[in-house]
């Protein structure tokens, strides 16, 4: 199966084109300006030539469904849609948050956080098994306080994602591992994304919307 994988949910604006489950092009840049809709359609066309593929090779489109930037996430599902219409092929959704866990399984941690900035002190984050992936909380928007986690005093914890910046700031963890540095990336779709193929696990395009979590509040401008 060649899967065409988009994540637009952070400012990392990121495609990857798979065959099973092996990469085999990535293409991705990271923005404090968010140019997904820049950037995402070339982005797609250097993927698919790094790759040697044509459009009409693909057998679906996997897309990272949020939670993350509102319009990020719109631009995405609209991509997405776009192209499983218009080459008829299926789409498959993933969280975005998997692909914030996915490369720290099993290296040591008895959990992983991925953890998204939102609003003030407010974050996008889920629990997992640090071991075997297995979601143990499922994703929620959580506003960090003193007291936050505090249950997991006695675990060895990774918080991963752009919201763990303000985590660590905020939280009584003095043993816990804080990595603010990466963002969801479309290389880390193709694991569950080729198992959803694999069971026929696909979204019904005309209605599927992106999972915002929370209703979009826009800015005024004064």
């Amino acid at each position: 199966m060649k899967i065409l994988h988009l994540e637009t949910s952070s400012k990392n604006c990121s495609v990857a084109i798979s065959e099973g489950k092996k990469l085999l092009s990535l293409c991705e840049e990271s923005s404090e300006n968010y140019k997904q809709s820049e950037l995402l359609h070339t982005f797609v066309k250097w993927a698919m030539e790094g790759a040697g593929i044509s459009l009409k090779e693909l057998d679906a489109v996997s897309l990272g469904m949020g939670p993350g930037s509102y319009t990020g996430l719109r631009i995405g599902a609209s991509a997405a849609k776009g192209f499983c219409y218009g080459l008829n092929i299926p789409l498959i959704a993933v969280n975005s948050l998997e692909t914030l866990a996915a490369p720290f399984l099993a290296t040591g941690f008895d959990l992983v956080i991925p953890m998204a900035d939102a609003r003030r002190m407010e974050v996008y984050c889920a629990v997992y098994d640090g071991l075997s992936g297995q979601i143990i909380t499922e994703t929620e928007a959580k506003v960090l306080n003193e007291t936050s986690f505090q249950e997991l005093s006695d675990k060895k914890v990774l918080f991963a994602g752009d919201g763990a910046q303000k985590a660590k700031e905020i939280l009584q963890l003095p043993d816990a591992t804080f990595n603010a540095g990466v963002l969801p990336s479309a290389q880390y779709l193709i694991g569950k994304a080729a198992d959803k193929f694999e069971a026929q696990n696909f979204e019904d395009i005309a209605y599927f919307e992106p999972f915002y979590l929370k209703d979009f509040q826009g800015v005024k401008k004064k």
